[in-house]
């Protein structure tokens, strides 16, 4: 697969980047694509490996190797080294409804396992997937295909993320007939609102979402299933429904003054930011404002970072990121933590590249969290007191606790929670009827998407629990599989 040689012959090249200072100042993507000719020569990079563990999506240690959806990856490779861009879409296509998607937003477990950074750089994978699908939207090969004939069956799916999305076109391009509902004003989900534009510009989701409209899927915005639409309705309107909705219910900050005005869920932020960009680009007093403001962000991962990117678009003051764990090792200690497991290294990411570039300095202090939120005569945040935190063993787990006298002041007025989810938000599997499980999840069987109640199914992070998009398409595909043989007694959909 590609060129047998290419792995020695050429060296890893990924997207340029366009500089913090400049980037900062806008709400775009800021990675523009290589020339084709550079391109075909990192899919050239994919060896003949023999045994491809970039398609593998397997769980090893603490996390997930290889790709989910298993993308044929040297397929493609292949193809787009050998100029053959169609063919290699096709092939992508087969495996992943949305890599114009995942081409943008997704860690690359696939990269993770590639043989090449065994010993070197992997290849491209997700720069080669993405170039794939947008040199086939600029060829006119990616085109509304609505099927030729209907079932006559009808499925409601709850939720437009990635996962719902997902589920819908395989359905559709089944021929039964999907109406998705989404709470918000805009289709999307996760990938609308949860992510910000700079990562993912939203005319990327409305170009899918009017594709799967011109092949028949129907969309129903602002219809919050549970609340103002009875979940009773839909099941006995529709053959079968799938509940993609998210997992929502975060998880709290436990500290004196967590009343303070000021003080915001991640998501809450994020959200506020985008609409607000999208509805009227970013007018004042409409969205949730960083401007001026010293940012605390407490949590790290993905959501963490973005926090620190958005806010230093408005223009904040200084921020800070609040990370629990320890400082994760710079290189990989491979007898702890073998290939092709995912590497345990820091990762430095846009957010935190650009707070070094204003600031000066990395935004993240290690193993510190909030103690106490002090607000002022107004009942705003004003500072909060933040205290070291030592990892200890616990009935064998480790927990980390409090090191008494390392408080420490810092100045905020905004305070920002990325500390994850506990789950799915109670009220949708509450309507449904449906069990959940320890972690507010919607409970499923092992390998299954079926709910505890008839025709009701799960997919996505509802049923997972906070997860990658990857997982969201995967988890769809799956749900899709299986309610297709509910309703025909067996499935052709891979």
């Amino acid at each position: 697969m590609g060129k047998q040689t290419g792995f020695l012959e050429y060296e890893r090249r990924a997207n340029p980047c366009e500089a913090p200072e400049s980037r900062i100042r806008h709400w775009n993507e800021f990675h523009p694509a290589l020339d084709i000719a550079e391109r075909e020569r990192q899919a050239a990079r994919c060896m003949d490996c023999g045994v491809p563990f970039c398609q593998s999506g397997l769980k090893l240690g603490s996390g997930y190797t290889g790709c989910p959806l298993h993308n044929m990856a040297p397929e493609w490779n292949d193809l787009v080294y050998h100029g053959n861009f169609e063919e290699a879409y096709k092939r992508l296509h087969k495996t992943n409804n949305f890599p114009e998607f995942t081409g943008r937003v997704c860690p690359a477990l696939c990269e993770a396992a590639c043989t090449c950074g065994l010993h070197g750089d992997a290849v491209t994978v997700r720069e080669n997937e993405l170039f794939t699908v947008e040199r086939a939207y600029a060829d006119g090969v990616v085109k509304p295909e609505p099927p030729k004939v209907r079932t006559g069956k009808r499925v409601a799916v709850v939720g437009s993320g990635p996962a719902g999305l997902a589920a819908a076109d395989q359905l559709n391009r089944r021929g039964h007939s999907v109406t998705v509902f989404e709470r918000s004003d805009r289709v999307g989900g996760l990938l609308m609102y949860g992510i910000p534009n700079m990562k993912l510009q939203k005319s990327v989701v409305d170009r899918r979402v009017e594709l799967m409209r011109a092949e028949g899927v129907e969309f129903k915005t602002g219809v919050d299933v549970g609340r103002d639409f009875p979940a009773g309705g839909l099941a006995a309107v529709f053959d079968a429904v799938i509940l993609c909705c998210g997992a929502r219910h975060p998880r709290d900050l436990k500290a004196p003054g967590r009343e303070s005005q000021g003080v915001y869920f991640a998501v809450d932020f994020l959200s506020s930011t985008t609409k607000s960009l999208l509805d009227n680009g970013l007018k004042a007093g409409t969205y949730i404002s960083a401007k001026g403001k010293n940012v605390v962000v407490v949590g790290g991962g993905d959501t963490g970072n973005d926090c620190v990117g958005t806010a230093i678009r408005h223009g904040c003051a200084s921020v800070t990121q609040l990370e629990m764990m320890p400082r994760p090792p710079v290189e990989r200690d491979f007898a702890a933590n073998p290939w092709p497991e995912w590497p345990r290294v820091e990762k430095t990411d846009y957010g935190q590249q650009e707070a070094v570039a204003l600031f000066g300095h990395d935004p993240r202090l290690y193993q510190r969290t909030v103690k106490e939120i002090v607000p002022d005569e107004q009942g705003s945040v004003k500072e909060i007191v933040t205290v070291s935190l030592l990892p200890r063993t616990e009935n064998g787990r480790t927990v980390m606790v409090p090191v008494p006298g390392s408080e420490e002041t810092v100045p905020c007025e905004l305070l920002l929670i990325a500390a994850g989810f506990l789950g799915t938000e109670s009220y949708i599997p509450e309507a449904f009827g449906v069990d959940t499980d320890a972690r507010g999840n919607i409970a499923t069987a092992e390998g299954s998407y079926r709910a505890s109640v008839p025709k009701i199914f799960a997919a996505g992070d509802t049923r997972r629990g906070q997860s990658l998009v990857v997982h969201a398409i995967a988890e769809g595909r799956g749900a899709a599989r299986e309610v297709d043989e509910f309703l025909m007694g067996y499935t052709n959909l891979t």
